[in-house]
């Protein structure tokens, strides 16, 4: 039987409000393996309610305390990410082994937040003019809220609620209701390390939950990944309502491949790099540009590849699982039509099934690669979120460049060469947030921050790392002077440095 999902308030699990359900599915089975319970504002109410009563506390308990529970909750999540990456599976389908590397690099900014007392120092600056001295702290904003999407149920709040936590925030968490599982066995490992009721809480919901919480009086920041439609949404509702937001959106990342490439290298990447999760990443690589001419070569390479790619079951050791929803599936698939419909090369067509290692009723679609794609076609210019590589041809470096450039999108992008003085050109000449030399998914580790440009970011600040730190905080700048009767009696003036 299906088992009824709820959320996570105040430390214990919360009875579902009843009103409004969502099925959850094993995108491997079709089958639905439970009904989440969708939140309305009045709950969303009730966890701000809890977080904002914790955070007064939590904002005053000592750094080494708030460090205990950190390298606590590190401790676990490193013992029990095999159950974790298990329920990502279940309810993503991305492989096993896949969902184990979410977890990892989630695990990197567990370990990056354990050095917040480092990064919480502020400065210090004596005798600035006579006995002034000035310092700068750096004070928790209070309470926080995450909106995470479906492709990285355990990753994505791991960039955001350890940091947040760890300089004294309270969090409320709204996962995605396609697979909100992995949020609620986090929170239920948060409580096991000893993080006090209500510093962190999940509620499920919808859009009436995300309107909830960007409409709320007592969150002070936002912190959102999804498509760019509804991060422009969040950025400008949040901020209509006075709240900090970092909002990441969508992505057509590209791979640009130069003639001296390895060619053997380049074509492991670009399968791995475009088929890994079903491309249901938001830095996948979805766009191909091949300068020539090795074109022909490279895509002979890439298409060899793909056919030894062993679709099915995430729980049966397969390359690449099925996509989250039958919904999606047929909507990738749908962008597969319209790309053959407008003239593109269907080296392979994922839509001829074939063998798949796994049930009949599963989201099923095997990669598909696209060649001699324009920049007009919508395989190109839409962000497909699946399985979906199309290959464009330029004739130059330049021109390469410049198809990047334009593109509305500035999330991720590698290259491919052997040729430093072009890697280091790309590097600087690139519009794009991240970049990856003969690196196919240029994904920062945790002590940087990860974020794109254009529209596949709104706001000012990039997740973990050193910005995850200053978007969790504000400053407070102090001036002192103590016992100075030099000073003493009236001065209309603007204050002189002595």
């Amino acid at each position: 039987m299906p088992t009824p999902i709820a959320h996570w308030i105040d430390g214990a699990e919360h009875a579902p409000v009843g009103h409004r359900t969502a099925p959850v599915t094993d995108p491997a089975t079709g089958e639905v393996s439970g009904h989440v319970d969708l939140a309305d504002a009045g709950l969303v109410d009730a966890a701000v309610a809890s977080a904002t009563k914790a955070a007064e506390a939590w904002r005053r308990t000592s750094l080494s305390r708030r460090m205990q529970v950190l390298f606590a909750f590190r401790q676990l999540l490193d013992e029990r990410r095999d159950e974790l990456a298990a329920i990502i599976t279940a309810e993503h389908g991305k492989v096993h082994d896949d969902a184990l590397g979410e977890v990892a690099r989630g695990l990197e900014v567990v370990e990056f937040a354990c050095s917040a007392p480092h990064l919480l120092k502020g400065g210090y600056s004596e005798g600035v003019s006579a006995n002034v001295d000035v310092h700068e702290i750096r004070q928790p904003l209070g309470v926080v809220a995450v909106i995470s999407p479906f492709n990285f149920p355990a990753m994505v709040p791991l960039w955001f609620a350890p940091i947040a936590i760890a300089c004294g925030n309270a969090v409320v968490l709204k996962p995605s209701e396609k697979d909100p599982s992995a949020s609620l066995w986090m929170a239920r490992l948060w409580h096991e390390a000893g993080l006090p009721d209500g510093v962190l809480n999940v509620v499920n919901g919808d859009k009436e939950a995300v309107d909830a919480i960007l409409e709320h009086d007592h969150i002070r920041a936002v912190s959102f990944v999804g498509s760019t439609p509804v991060a422009r949404y969040v950025y400008e509702r949040g901020t209509a309502h006075g709240k900090r937001v970092q909002a990441l959106g969508g992505a057509k990342n590209h791979m640009v491949v130069l003639p001296d490439a390895d060619l053997d290298l380049a074509a492991d990447a670009a399968v791995n790099a475009g088929f890994g999760s079903a491309g249901e990443r938001c830095m996948a690589i979805s766009a191909l540009v091949a300068v020539e001419p090795i074109g022909d070569d490279l895509v002979e390479r890439i298409a060899e590849r793909i056919g030894r790619l062993r679709v099915g079951d995430g729980r049966r050791a397969c390359d690449m699982g099925p996509l989250i929803t039958a919904e999606h599936r047929d909507r990738v698939a749908g962008h597969v039509a319209a790309g053959v419909d407008a003239g593109a090369e269907p080296v392979v067509d994922g839509r001829d099934l074939g063998d798949i290692d796994g049930e009949p009723d599963g989201f099923w679609l095997r990669p598909t690669l696209f060649d001699h794609v324009t920049p007009e076609m919508s395989v190109y210019t839409e962000e497909i979120f699946g399985p979906v590589l199309v290959v464009l041809r330029a004739e130059s470096y330049d021109e390469a460049l410049h198809l990047v450039n334009a593109n509305p999108y500035g999330n991720g992008t590698a290259i491919f060469t052997n040729d430093g003085g072009a890697a280091r050109r790309y590097q600087e000449e690139v519009e794009v947030g991240m970049v990856g030399v003969n690196v196919p998914i240029p994904v920062p580790v945790a002590y940087y921050s990860f974020g794109g440009w254009k529209n596949s970011l709104f706001g000012d600040t990039h997740a973990y790392g050193t910005d995850g730190v200053r978007f969790y905080t504000r400053g407070k700048v102090v001036t002192t002077r103590w016992l100075d009767p030099s000073h003493a009696g009236l001065h209309l003036g603007f204050p002189q440095h002595d």
